[in-house]
């Protein structure tokens, strides 16, 4: 085990061992029945929320359609997950409460059977919701950079934690992207402990939440298969930011619109305006910086994952964690943020978030989730700053048709940074709603009518071969 890794479960075990030193008997989540059963048990949200459960000693047993590493951890810890083709028979007798993921359909076999005994059954979002401390969580929100927002929240909870002394709970997570450094996607926190959350639009899930302080990082059109209109989108967004407690803290970006900022009952501070980045320095795409709030300024801080929008997101994060949980504590906050700083600077990034896969025959492989026009287009930006020089090949691996359909024009236009593009069949995360829109062929069309270098790669497996065959070596 690495250094990073070591420092990493010290400290994500200290409360665990501090609880057992004293006794402590970690009560069940209040609102959460002792049994719970999960539907998706494999999914990037309700795995987490699993691990969280678990840890508060909650009975658990699951369901998934195959296996993955979230199903697998979940065996280790105990936690039985069936997988296959979901069944009546696999509702256990006894379960007091059903969660289910996204990708699980109203009328899945389980679902059904649970309808029918008088099993409660939720979404993802609304466990979420129950599972989130009141008056201690930190929620993320925004069309992009959620995930490694959420992260650098808690890597600056930790750093706080760290400055106030041992008597401070250690904070925990619940995100929907792991961490590399953590190889995991949740935290439990110590009893008292603060809470970073990802709070996510789609479904109006994070209407679930009510937090103590919360971060937009932008708003933009997306999920318009639900929301059919950004100005439901941003109507969903005040909505969010009106759950603010009133003596708690909203931070947001520089351009999330004023009928949103309108909305927040507490205290709100803008980038750009009560906070300020100041760039110190960039090299291969890395930045550094300063970040000046309101009573406070931080030392230099170096990021460990590139791009200029990682800057925006560190500086959101630090300014939520400081003037929330430092103040909170009563912290001096040049104090709070010089921890809050030094703590950011060990978060390696989120997987398949520009995601470092090696070299292979001299080409460097990088891995990242961006599925929408603006994401694809920052980090293929990110990728011109960190590879300077180097040729650029997309396999591209289009997310739901209807997001497809909506914005294949701004597909083109970002993926013109790429040197070649091949594009894989469409991804339909919720294929059960998602049945109509434009495909990857439709897309491969118009990139190659925009002098785009573009190649239909078909099924994954066939595109990564495709791929691989159009990349010189060395390049």
């Amino acid at each position: 085990m690495n250094e990073s890794n070591s420092t990493s479960t010290t400290f994500e075990t200290r409360s665990l061992r501090a609880q057992a030193r004293h006794g402590e008997a970690s009560p069940l989540v209040a609102g959460v029945p002792r049994h719970v059963h999960l539907l998706g048990a494999g999914g990037a949200g309700l795995s987490g929320a699993a691990l969280v459960l678990h840890s508060r000693g909650h009975a658990l047993t699951g369901y998934d359609k195959s296996d993955s590493r979230f199903v697998r951890s979940l065996r280790v810890l105990g936690v039985p997950i069936a997988l296959g083709d979901s069944q009546t028979e696999l509702l256990p007798p006894d379960v007091e409460l059903v969660a289910r993921s996204a990708a699980i359909s109203n009328d899945d076999p389980q679902v059904l059977e649970a309808q029918r005994r008088g099993v409660r059954v939720i979404k993802y979002a609304e466990l979420l919701g129950l599972i989130a401390p009141a008056r201690r969580t930190l929620a993320v929100a925004g069309t992009h950079g959620k995930t490694t927002t959420s992260w650098l929240t808690y890597y600056a909870l930790r750093g706080l934690c760290e400055a106030a002394g041992r008597g401070a709970p250690t904070p925990g997570a619940l995100i929907g992207g792991a961490c590399r450094g953590l190889s995991s996607n949740a935290v439990p926190p110590q009893l008292g402990g603060w809470f970073a959350a990802e709070a996510c639009e789609y479904d109006r899930s994070f209407l679930q939440i009510a937090p103590e302080g919360a971060i937009v990082t932008n708003v933009e059109p997306d999920h318009l298969d639900y929301y059919k209109t950004y100005e439901a989108i941003e109507e969903a967004f005040a909505r969010f930011v009106d759950r603010v407690h009133p003596d708690g803290l909203l931070v947001v970006g520089r351009d999330v619109p004023e009928r949103v900022v309108s909305a927040s009952p507490c205290t709100v501070w803008r980038l750009g305006r009560e906070i300020h980045v100041d760039l110190l320095g960039e090299q291969h795409g890395f930045f550094r910086f300063r970040l000046r709030g309101p009573g406070f300024a931080t030392p230099e801080v170096a990021l460990e994952i590139p791009g200029a929008f990682n800057v925006e997101n560190a500086a959101l994060a630090l300014a939520l964690s400081i003037g929330v949980v430092g103040r909170h504590w009563h912290l001096d906050l040049d104090q709070a943020a010089d921890a809050a700083a030094r703590s950011i600077h060990r978060y390696k990034g989120a997987e398949r978030r520009f995601e470092p896969w090696g070299t292979h025959a001299g080409v460097e492989v990088v891995h990242d989730y961006a599925h929408h026009p603006t994401e694809v287009r920052a980090t293929l930006e990110a990728a011109r700053r960190a590879l300077p020089g180097k040729p650029l090949h997309v396999l591209f691996q289009p997310h739901q048709h209807s997001r497809t359909a909506r914005f294949i024009d701004e597909f083109v236009e970002s993926l013109r940074a790429a040197d070649r593009v091949v594009v894989s069949e469409v991804y339909g995360a919720r294929a059960h709603i998602d049945r109509v829109g434009a495909g990857s062929e439709d897309l491969v069309l118009r990139l190659k009518r925009a002098g785009i270098d573009a190649t239909f790669g078909g099924a994954p497996s066939a595109s990564v071969a495709t791929f691989a065959a159009r990349v010189p070596a060395g390049s």
